[in-house]
């Protein structure tokens, strides 16, 4: 009943495709009436939860499907691909894309490794993949319908958005997901932190040496740790962090040049070599062909 009242509130507020705000900072809710192919994307740190319909993410070759049974939580930026390649007028997606607040989240992940009788502290670093899906329980769907039921009045949600966003983490936290999230938030996550640097620099020059120097570990160690958590090398990680970006601007309308140099390509003809090699096309081939489809949520 929870989600079809849910869906009921994200279908009175999307009246076109795409993204929709909601009023409370963070939140968006979404819809979708036409097939979209998977395409280059950025998540930044998020969960995507659907409840009509179903959608693809694909990172580094691995497929994750997700509907109203599981929701999407990748706690770090991630290169992927997103699309939805079963939306139809007939079958519309509805959704709603959470962002994760670094902030909130670790100090939530610190109260609950601190309160006794909480979950166990997590030791170690990150052992999933990225990208974890969650399977829709009581707790999470109780907190999200009671955060998107404030958008209906702007007062309630200036007053007690945040509250209520802070609600739906715990009951992130403490779900399916919650010890994939604790590691990527918790104190001591030097790979995150690393990945939340390179996310905010990619138009400035990156080495994996500085990275590994910022997460205290020697170039060896900070390598197997990098894939162990993100399934990429670092190196590998940052082109596509890259790649992706400029695949995105270049749909939404940018040109190919200011797309390479907005992620940090100062050569022309190497921004066109890795594109081609990642997509199997030019960049200017890909402005013809994928004007306006942007992965997205």
């Amino acid at each position: 009943m929870s989600k079809e009242r849910i869906k009921q509130l994200i279908e009175d507020r999307t009246d076109q495709d795409g993204l929709t705000e909601n009023g409370i900072h963070g939140v968006r809710m979404f819809r979708a009436t036409q097939a979209i192919p998977c395409v280059p994307a950025v998540y930044e740190p998020s969960v995507v939860a659907i409840v009509s319909g179903s959608k693809e993410a694909v990172l580094d070759g691995h497929r994750f499907v997700y509907d109203d049974s599981k929701y999407l939580c990748c706690p770090m930026s991630m290169p992927v691909k997103a699309g939805t390649p079963n939306a139809s007028v007939d079958d519309p997606l509805y959704g709603v894309f959470i962002s994760l607040n670094q902030r909130v989240m670790t100090e939530l992940s610190l109260e609950m490794e601190n309160a006794e009788g909480a979950l166990p502290v997590v030791k170690g670093g990150l052992r999933a993949q990225g990208i974890r899906l969650a399977k829709w329980d009581e707790g999470f769907t109780d907190a999200l319908l009671r955060l998107l039921q404030l958008g209906k009045n702007p007062t309630d949600a200036a007053i007690l958005g945040d509250a209520r966003l802070r609600e739906l983490y715990y009951a992130i936290l403490q779900g399916e997901a919650g010890i994939f999230a604790r590691q990527a938030f918790g104190a001591g996550n030097a790979i995150a932190r690393s990945i939340a640097h390179v996310s905010s620099q990619l138009d400035a020059p990156i080495s994996i040496d500085d990275m590994a120097s910022r997460a205290g570990m020697s170039r060896a160690v900070f390598h197997r740790k990098f894939k162990q958590a993100t399934t990429m090398a670092p190196i590998q990680f940052v082109k596509s962090m890259r790649l992706n970006n400029a695949a995105m601007k270049i749909a939404g309308g940018m040109t190919v040049n200011e797309a390479a140099i907005g992620v940090g390509y100062v050569s022309p003809s190497q921004f066109s070599r890795e594109f081609k090699r990642m997509y199997g096309t030019s960049p200017r081939r890909w402005s013809d062909g994928h004007h306006g489809a942007i992965g997205g949520a």
